[in-house]
C-alpha cells in the first residue's frame, strides 16, 4: 500500500511538469514520460500514450520499483524501467523526467557512436545539483535507441553508478533523461540542458 496523500502530491507535480514542458515544446503530443517518488517502494508515473500538455491526475498511475502496476489496470510507459532503475540506485532521487525536445533529439544524432557529449566551461553548468563551478566538465553519454528496455536500463544503471555526479543522459534520436531530489530540481535540470544543447548546436553551426 501507499499513502494516497503523497500520491496526490506526486501526481500534481507531474501534471504541473507536463504543462510546463509541453508549453516549452520539449514534450510534444504524447511523447515523454515523467515520474515522482511516493515512498521507498512506489513511484507515480504517467500512463502510456497520454498527451503531456493535457495531463490530469487520472493520467498518473502507481508502479512498484519493478515497474509493476499497483492498484491500477492502466499501462505505464514502455520505458518505466528506465525510471525505476534510478529510484532503486539512488534513494535521494525524487523525480525523473524524460523529454523529447528537437534540440536534444538532433544533438544526440550528431554525437559519434561510442562518444559522450562533453559540456565544459559554461556558467550554467552550476544549475545542476552539486556543481559549484563552470570549470569542471559534464559528460553526457548517448545510448543507442532500442526496444530492449531491460537491457538499456541495465546499461544506464551501470553508467550512472560509475558516474553518480552526472545529471543525465541522451538516447540517440530519442531524447533526454534527467533526475533530481525534487521535481523542481529536475525541471531546472531540463531547462539547463536545453540551454546547453542550444549552445552546442549553435557552436557547431558557426564553427569553421
Amino acid at each position: 500500500m501507499f499513502d494516497v496523500t503523497r500520491y496526490a502530491t506526486a501526481a500534481q507535480s507531474i501534471v504541473d511538469a507536463g504543462q510546463f514542458l509541453y508549453g516549452r515544446g520539449w514534450s510534444p503530443a504524447t511523447s515523454s514520460n515523467y515520474s515522482a517518488r511516493i515512498d521507498s517502494d512506489h513511484v507515480a508515473i504517467t500512463v502510456s500514450g497520454r498527451h503531456k500538455g493535457q495531463l490530469t491526475a487520472a493520467d498518473v498511475m502507481v508502479v512498484d520499483l519493478d515497474g509493476r502496476p499497483v492498484q491500477s489496470q492502466c499501462k505505464s510507459s514502455a520505458e518505466t524501467l528506465l525510471h525505476t532503475v534510478l529510484y532503486r540506485a539512488f534513494p535521494e532521487v525524487g523525480a525523473v523526467l524524460h523529454t523529447h525536445s528537437v534540440k536534444a533529439t538532433v544533438l544526440s544524432r550528431l554525437i559519434a557512436a561510442g562518444q559522450a557529449l562533453e559540456l565544459e566551461g559554461y556558467e550554467l553548468q552550476k544549475a545542476f545539483s552539486g556543481v559549484e563551478t563552470h570549470e569542471g566538465a559534464l559528460s553526457i553519454p548517448v545510448f543507442d535507441n532500442t526496444q530492449d528496455i531491460p537491457a538499456l536500463a541495465e546499461d544506464t544503471r551501470a553508467w550512472f553508478l560509475a558516474h553518480p555526479e552526472q545529471p543525465g543522459y541522451l538516447i540517440r534520436g530519442h531524447g533526454l533523461y534527467t533526475w533530481g531530489k525534487t521535481m523542481a530540481d529536475c525541471l531546472r535540470h531540463v531547462e539547463a540542458f536545453e540551454f546547453l544543447f542550444e549552445c552546442e548546436l549553435e557552436t557547431m553551426r558557426v564553427r569553421p
